[in-house]
């Protein structure tokens, strides 16, 4: 048997292809939108990739199963509700895919979303115990999958979370110790809280470790998934139906388009958003008005999907010879409105002086001092809700980064603005955001909640 495991640190996605040596045959699963790695590797091993499984309707990327099956002729399956526009193969409770002696056996684990799966994988068709299990979003390593997401169109959270209890607790924890757990997200995934950076693990070690995989009632399990769980970035419900519909392949070359200043200034003055994917130092000190800054190093396609709408043209600034990558990245949460980037900002920006601006950024000693004058600033805080339980600023208006696009209107318009977070880098993310609406007197706080902790902390004497 083969084995491979892909993992995206960007999204915390994983991806898995399986194949039999001897036959050649092979299934991937959960394949992200570029596919050139599975290709070669499946071409390097000569194997022929027959077909794609997706353990559900993924809601914080677009799929790359149409990509797969246009390159490869494979085919696509789902689990047996699945209701797809393109042609898919629909898998029930116990059905097999033999791809030689290795075989595939589907689980319906629903919970997460209705037709979600997960995959039995046997080395041999005949062996008594599998060799791990596929969870998709139903069981992470340290967490199960949230089942309030609006990728669920059509069920109540209530109902998921109680197919969810069934998954987990009944179906998932009923197989041997031994059998290995491969789930196809990690930490950082919103799709659930407490997700480890595991990347593989195994039934005994969750059903030690795993706070939802005790022994609980159905009601004890329904209050523990669904407290506390993260903001979901907007575009999540976007991607879940767009997984299920007929839509354009990923192509990088048709928008990793460089534009002259003049060009890309003309898209800007017809509508587009200019993203900035630059450090926020590097934004801070210059930048056209009214971009949006997201920076590259880090979750850089999950962020912008938190501030950019789908429907939206996107112009993009990057660091240096990282266009085609962000390109690529916002490609694969379904951002193909993508209107191509400005060739050599750095050089661009001397001629575009009339149409640049900094950004302000204020150290914790700063807004200290600003607290204490005549007209204190309004302190954002765009943590998560678990992140602010742990400790705030008094007095803050608290707004998570993911909800703000659709909550700026709760932020009041004519005060000062000072935006943190817990370190300093989704803070510049959301000012950019504030000042792109028309907010003007907006600033970020250096360090985050971090630096006004330390800086509350008096020193030793």
């Amino acid at each position: 048997m083969f084995f491979a495991q892909y993992y995206l640190d960007c999204l915390s996605q994983a991806s898995y292809m399986i194949a039999d040596e001897t036959t050649g045959r092979a299934v991937v699963v959960d394949p992200r939108r570029d596919i050139s790695e599975y290709v070669a590797d499946a071409a390097a091993h000569g194997f022929t990739v027959e077909g794609v499984l997706n353990t559900h309707f993924h809601a914080d990327f677009l799929a790359g199963h149409l990509e797969m099956a246009d390159r490869t002729g494979a085919w696509i399956g789902y689990g047996r509700s699945a209701e797809t526009e393109y042609p898919s193969r629909k898998f029930a409770d116990g059905d097999r895919v033999s791809l030689g002696d290795v075989t595939l056996q589907i689980m319906e684990t629903p919970g997460h979303t209705p037709e979600s799966i997960s995959i039995l994988v046997y080395e041999h068709g005949d062996d008594p115990v599998p060799y791990g299990v596929l969870t998709g979003d139903a069981l992470f390593i340290g967490d199960v999958g949230r089942p309030d997401l609006l990728a669920s169109l059509g069920a109540t959270a209530d109902e998921l979370g109680r197919m969810l209890y069934d998954s987990v607790q009944r179906k998932l924890m009923a197989l041997p110790d031994e059998v290995r757990v491969f789930p196809a997200h990690g930490a950082g995934s919103a799709c659930g809280k407490n997700l480890s950076t595991q990347r593989q693990s195994t039934i005994g070690e969750q059903r030690a470790t795993n706070y939802a995989c005790r022994p609980m009632s159905e009601e004890q399990f329904l209050a523990l998934v669904t407290a506390g769980q993260p903001a979901a970035p907007g575009y999540f419900s976007y991607d879940a139906v767009l997984n299920r519909r007929e839509h354009g392949l990923f192509d990088v070359a048709g928008v990793a388009r460089p534009l002259s200043a003049e060009e890309f200034m003309q898209r800007r003055a017809a509508g587009a958003v200019v993203v900035d994917a630059r450090s926020p130092q590097d934004f801070a000190a210059g930048h056209l008005r009214g971009s949006v800054n997201v920076p590259a190093d880090g979750r850089f396609a999950e962020q912008a999907g938190m501030v950019v709408a789908p429907e939206q043209e996107v112009i993009v600034i990057t660091p240096q010879d990282r266009e085609e990558e962000v390109l690529t990245r916002l490609a694969r949460i379904g951002f193909d409105r993508t209107g191509g980037y400005l060739r050599e900002p750095e050089g661009a920006f001397p001629a575009l002086a009339g149409d640049m601006d900094r950004a302000s950024r204020l150290t914790a000693d700063e807004l200290r001092r600003l607290r204490g004058g005549d007209e204190p600033p309004l302190v954002l805080d765009v943590r998560n809700t678990a992140e602010r339980e742990e400790g705030c600023i008094d007095g803050s208006l608290h707004i998570p980064l993911a909800e703000l696009a659709r909550r700026i209107d709760e932020v009041p318009v004519g005060r000062p603005l000072v935006v943190h977070c817990a370190g300093g880098h989704r803070s510049s993310i959301a000012a950019s955001l504030l000042r792109h609406a028309g907010r003007t007197d907006v600033s970020d706080l250096l360090g985050g909640y971090g630096a006004w902790l330390a800086e509350s902390v008096p020193a030793d004497v």
